[in-house]
C-alpha cells in the first residue's frame, strides 16, 4: 500500500468517524427531547426537528424545563400570570380593569372576579373561563415557545437560512393543526447557528399568507433556574418573570 492510499485510508475513517459522532450527538438530543403525542413528526423535517432538539439543548434542556413547576410573569404589562405547570392551575390578574381569574387549564373549573363580584351564572361563568384558557394559551406562548417547537399539533419545516451583520442563521416553519386558539397561524422563527437560540419570530395570520403580520425580536435571554428565557419582544416587553415556587394558595383563592 503506498503512502498516498493509506493518506486516503486515514481521512475517509476520520470522516466516517465524524459523521458518526454527530448521528450519536444527534440521537443523543433527539431522545432527550421527545415529541410530544400528536406531533406530527411524519411530515416534519428532519433537519427541522434536528435543530429543534439543538436549541431545547441551549434553552437548558427538556429535563430542566420539566423541573420547572412553577412559571409566573407580567404580559405586557396588560395581564400578571401565575402557572403551576404539573397542575394545570393557574392565576391571571388583569392590570387594566377588574378581571381576575383562579382555574384549572384542563377541567376549565374555575372562578372569576370581575366588575367587582363573583360570577355566579354557570353560562357567565363557563365563557369566562374559556376566555381565561385563551389569554394563557396566548401569554404563555410569548414566554416559552422555543420549549414547544415539537409539540402536539405542530409541522416543522426547514424554510431556509440567511444573515444579518454577519450573523448566521436558520429559518423554521411551525404549522398547527387541532390545537391553539387559532390553528390556522404560522410561524416562522430564525435561529442563531451559533448560540442555537431563536433570534426573531414572524407571525402569519394564515398558514397561506406569503407576507407576516408583524416581526418582533426574541431577545435578551437570562437564566432562571437553569433555564433560558427572553422577555424582549421589541416594543413588547415581558416583565416580573420568575420561575420561583410560589404558594399555591394563590391558586385556590381570589
Amino acid at each position: 500500500m503506498t503512502l498516498h492510499h493509506m493518506k486516503l485510508l486515514i481521512l475517509v475513517f476520520f470522516f466516517c468517524a465524524c459523521a458518526q459522532e454527530a448521528k450519536k450527538t444527534s440521537d443523543k438530543s433527539a431522545e432527550l427531547n421527545p415529541p410530544a403525542q400528536g406531533f406530527n413528526q411524519e411530515e416534519s423535517d428532519e433537519k427541522a426537528i434536528k435543530i429543534a432538539d439543538q436549541i431545547m439543548e441551549a434553552m437548558g434542556g427538556r429535563e430542566q424545563y420539566d423541573k420547572t413547576t412553577h412559571l409566573s410573569w407580567n404580559f405586557f404589562g396588560s395581564r400578571k400570570h401565575w402557572w403551576n405547570k404539573s397542575t394545570g392551575d393557574i392565576r391571571i390578574e388583569s392590570q387594566k380593569d377588574s378581571f381576575n381569574l383562579i382555574m384549572n387549564i384542563h377541567s376549565l373549573e374555575g372562578q372569576v372576579y370581575k366588575d367587582g363580584e363573583y360570577l355566579a351564572n354557570p353560562d357567565s361563568l363557563s365563557k369566562y373561563l374559556q376566555l381565561g384558557k385563551e389569554m394563557w394559551i396566548n401569554d404563555s406562548y410569548w414566554l416559552v415557545m422555543p420549549f414547544k417547537l415539537k409539540d402536539s399539533g405542530v409541522t416543522l419545516k426547514y424554510f431556509g437560512d440567511g444573515s444579518v451583520d454577519s450573523i448566521e442563521y436558520d429559518v423554521l416553519s411551525l404549522e398547527f393543526e387541532n390545537v391553539g386558539v387559532t390553528p390556522d397561524n404560522k410561524y416562522h422563527v430564525q435561529v442563531d447557528r451559533e448560540s442555537k437560540l431563536i433570534t426573531s419570530w414572524s407571525f402569519f395570520r394564515d398558514r397561506e399568507d406569503k407576507a407576516p403580520n408583524f416581526t418582533t425580536p426574541w431577545a435578551n435571554y437570562r437564566e432562571y433556574n437553569g433555564i433560558l428565557l427572553s422577555d424582549d419582544r421589541g416594543q413588547y416587553k415581558l416583565t416580573e418573570i420568575s420561575t420561583e415556587r410560589f404558594d399555591d394558595k394563590l391558586l385556590r383563592e381570589l
